[in-house]
């Protein structure tokens, strides 16, 4: 029988809660691309794109 996973991005010191972002980076040594993905507050998601 199959499990259902459930997962919350409530934080309660955010109050508005927390999104999972995820964006694509070139690495400086390699040249590829990677993944680089964060929880953060919904309030900072503009800041994590900016890539400050």
């Amino acid at each position: 029988m199959a499990k259902k996973a459930v997962a919350t991005l409530k934080d309660k010191t955010a109050g508005k809660g927390s999104v999972k972002c995820i964006r694509m980076v070139r690495s400086q040594r390699t040249g590829a691309y990677m993944f680089q993905e964060d929880i953060i507050p919904t309030d900072k998601e503009k800041d994590f794109f900016a890539g400050k």
